[in-house]
């Protein structure tokens, strides 16, 4: 997938377009003006640059001039007068592409298509991304041709990985790859007790025990056609085991409390953050479940052996948190140096923390993202104790709620927006820290 530049001071087209190229895949970024165009290439040079001519500060043309030495690969001129071409097409030069407004997005996945299968010369060029996924280092790009060779296939497959790696990505990337109509459904089987995973894996009946008024259809049959994603595999209750074994086998489900199987059709895809072998020697995991899940073994990199990507995840998390708030703030260089060195620990989720937290800190909209002092305790030390290892999902979430209230200067509106979940989940974590507090 590719990285986008869209220079545009009409937000409905910039918003639109960049909506819908990332739903597809693509890194996208906006600059309204001149001077923000230039910030972005100063960070970081486009695939694909999308510009209009007619911008507040100044002509897109200009742009071109300064950028003619290292130009991105595909250049596209938009705008809203068909007759522009002929006048500046000498200006312009031969490389760059023209279309006029209103533009469909169809036409600028065509454009990007090309773009992607190959660079100047015409040869096969490295992917920067893999649908959800993000990554052009080597290890990404072994593991995107494995997903080539295997999402077509109805095998099960097992992700093994460290937390925070992004094995429910892999997974998705799988599901969209094999073309399979069904959703995808993840669920994750550490988040419920034996008898609530009974119920949420096969589904149960009206009256089939205390509080069952009606029919419940588990995930397996809601996934049928598509694909069921099951993150932390080896904490499913050993009792439960031998059921879900029989499904994988017999394609069949028995609802709790019913007497006739339901026909599934679904392909099913594991993972775990521990050796699963451990697991299975450690009689957490049934010796036979887990060949048949491992039918097909991946592996999810750390970030750390996949250094090259860590730029690119941060303008890609800094991108979309500019999207979503209407802001352009940016990286200062020292900033994705420090990235760049720095081990991450707690992999992909820890950097896009600090993404997050960084960009928290940053005040004004437009405002330059500092690199941390200690990694140990990034941006404010006497704010949060920040992100290292040994501390918990919990106790980060909880210091970025609260710094992002401060942020926002108390308004839980505001800052569930910034944070990206919905106000009520704002107050039950907000109404949980003050349970915790009011504890003896």
């Amino acid at each position: 997938m590719a990285n986008v530049l869209i220079v545009d001071d009409e937000t409905a087209f910039t918003g639109g377009m960049g909506q819908v190229l990332r739903h597809l895949g693509h890194a996208v970024s906006c600059a309204e003006t001149l001077a923000d165009a230039r910030r972005h290439f100063a960070a970081r040079k486009p695939d694909l640059l999308l510009l209009d001519l007619m911008l507040p500060d100044g002509s897109g043309l200009e742009l071109l001039e300064e950028v003619k030495d290292a130009p991105p690969d595909r250049i596209v001129i938009v705008t809203g007068h068909p007759g522009v071409k002929s006048f500046i097409q000498g200006v312009a030069g031969p490389g760059v592409s023209f279309l006029t407004k209103p533009v469909e997005a169809k036409d600028i996945v065509g454009l990007l298509r090309s773009t992607d299968d190959a660079d100047g010369d015409g040869a096969p060029r490295a992917e920067k991304h893999y649908g959800v996924l993000i990554g052009e280092s080597e290890p990404m790009q072994a593991l995107y041709t494995k997903v080539r060779q295997v999402a077509p296939m109805e095998t099960s497959v097992l992700i093994q990985g460290e937390s925070g790696t992004g094995k429910e990505l892999l997974a998705e990337a799988i599901h969209v790859a094999s073309g399979r109509k069904g959703a995808y459904i993840p669920v994750n089987c550490g988040g419920f007790s034996k008898e609530l995973l009974s119920s949420e894996l096969f589904g149960h009946e009206r009256g089939s025990f205390t509080g069952a008024n009606r029919r419940h259809s588990g995930v397996f049959e809601r996934a049928h056609g598509g694909t069921l994603f099951l993150d932390e595999i080896t904490e499913m209750p050993l009792e439960m085991q031998p059921y879900f074994l029989r499904v994988l086998e017999t394609n069949r489900v028995l609802r709790v409390g019913a007497e006739e199987e339901v026909p599934v059709d679904v392909r099913v895809i594991a993972a775990t953050n521990r050796d699963p072998w451990e697991a299975v020697q450690a009689k957490k995991l049934r010796e036979d479940l887990y060949f048949r899940l491992r039918v097909v073994p991946f592996e999810m990199p750390p970030l750390r052996a996949r250094r090259d990507d860590v730029r690119l995840l941060a303008e890609s998390f800094l991108d979309g948190l500019n999207q979503q708030n209407n802001t352009q703030k940016r990286f200062a260089p020292e900033t994705l140096e420090r990235f760049t060195a720095y081990e991450w620990p707690g992999n992909v989720r820890e950097l896009k923390h600090a993404v997050h937290h960084g960009y928290v800190i940053v005040d004004a909209a437009d405002g330059v993202v500092l690199p941390p002092e200690r990694f140990d305790a990034p941006w404010n030390e006497q704010a949060s104790e920040g992100l290292k290892a040994g501390r918990s999902i919990r106790e980060v979430e909880k210091d970025l709620i609260y710094m992002t209230l401060e942020h926002c200067k108390g308004d839980k509106r505001s800052a569930a927006a910034m944070l990206g979940v919905s106000l009520k989940t704002l107050y039950n974590r907000l109404n949980e820290y003050a349970a915790e507090q009011s504890q003896p």
